[in-house]
């Protein structure tokens, strides 16, 4: 019945998450959701109120455009430049996404041709490699290694593998190890891409997820990279944004050109009130987005001190609202997630889940208050690992 791109799908990791959570909580678990990353705190109270000023104005109800609102597209620039330090034509080198994901599953749409080779980071979010098969490509795993610090080694992709690429997938800060990626690393890959002709995918979702004075550096504040690459950006982790479905994507015009293209024969563009929400997002106060870091800065050392008290080798992370842990010996990340659930009623996510290299380690977001994730440690402790 189903084409042969589904037929070869694995079953959506968050998906059958999300299906063995609420076998639990049928049985009457209290569970502690430690999952899926989706922001637990309200959406900013002035973002929501510029949103339901603007859904009153019946001009929001007609057709969006293609781009996106110019408006939202010169907030976006003035954003990227007032937080990222990067110039960006609102105009030719900006537009509007709904949502980063939907951005990344259509770039392949538009650059991959049947048989081209994408380079995809294994761990990784599984939309990279599903684009790509959907667009017909063939994705490349490129190996995210503790000993590296999660960043691919470039010189270990075969040199006939190289050849048939075309595009190269990347996301710092990182989902889901929470590394990060300094200037040297961006500026090394603008070289290797021009050395090779690929075009740089940056999904940048996570970053002004931030603690104790780290910025995140955009791929596009390197020189050169303008002329290789395309950046996403999200409300969605930012502004807890994740049901409104508001991204952009910016960078190189003809990219932007070559998405939008995808774009406008599939979809419809962002709902404007939305849109406008964004605006009042982008361009207000960011101490709301301060507010929430302190919040999940609190929360990710209260799982730490916890993780390491049983005895697992975490380090802080620097960025993201996830840790990234080894799961204990004797155990598989599979093996270990369903222990967690079916014994202590916590949901974490399998690092096997965003690839062959995940393997070895599980995810927990800081999705829950500092009194759950207390009582997620409690209830660990009592497994004796």
């Amino acid at each position: 019945m189903y084409a042969d791109r589904i037929n070869a799908l694995p079953p959506y990791l968050f998906a059958a998450i999300d299906e063995s959570k609420a076998r639990m909580l049928a049985k009457g678990v209290d569970v502690i959701d430690l999952g899926i990353g989706d922001p637990d705190q309200p959406t900013p109270s002035h973002i929501v109120e510029s949103m339901c000023q603007a859904v009153r104005d019946p001009s929001t109800h007609r057709y969006p455009s293609y781009t996106g609102m110019l408006e939202f597209r010169k907030a976006a620039a003035r954003w990227c430049h007032e937080t990222k330090d990067i110039n960006i034509d609102p105009v030719n080198q900006t537009l509007t996404l709904i949502g980063s994901k939907e951005g990344v599953a259509h770039i392949p749409l538009a650059f991959i041709d049947p048989g081209d080779v994408v380079l995809c980071p294994d761990p990784a979010y599984p939309v990279y490699k599903i684009g790509t098969q959907f667009a017909g490509g063939e994705p490349f795993i490129m190996p995210l290694l503790e000993e590296n610090g999660f960043l691919p080694d470039l010189d270990a992709i075969p040199a006939d593998m190289l050849a048939r690429a075309k595009l190269m997938f990347l996301n710092y800060p990182n989902n889901p190890t929470s590394a990060t990626a300094d200037r040297s690393f961006f500026e090394e890959v603008v070289e290797f891409a021009k050395d090779n002709d690929l075009i740089v995918v940056h999904d940048n979702a996570y970053s002004e997820m931030v603690y104790e004075g780290y910025q995140a550096p955009s791929f596009l504040s390197v020189d050169g990279a303008m002329d290789v690459g395309i950046e996403l950006f999200s409300l969605s982790k930012t502004y807890n944004m994740t049901g409104w479905r508001l991204g952009f994507a910016v960078g190189n015009e003809k990219l932007i050109k070559g998405l939008g293209k995808v774009k406008s024969n599939i979809d419809s563009g962002a709902f404007d009130a939305i849109q406008m929400a964004g605006i009042t997002a982008l361009t207000s106060s960011q101490q709301c987005v301060s507010d929430m870091n302190r919040i999940y800065e609190k929360r990710r050392d209260v799982l730490l001190k916890g993780l390491q008290g049983i005895g697992l080798d975490v380090k802080p992370p620097k960025a993201t609202f996830y840790m990234w842990a080894p799961v204990p010996k004797g155990y598989d990340s599979m093996a270990f997630s369903q222990l967690l659930l079916e014994k202590a009623g916590i949901v974490a996510t399998p690092g096997v889940g965003f690839g062959q290299y995940g393997e070895g380690y599980i995810r927990f977001a800081l999705t829950q208050s500092v009194e759950r994730i207390n009582e997620a440690v409690a209830r660990m402790e009592k497994l004796r690992l």
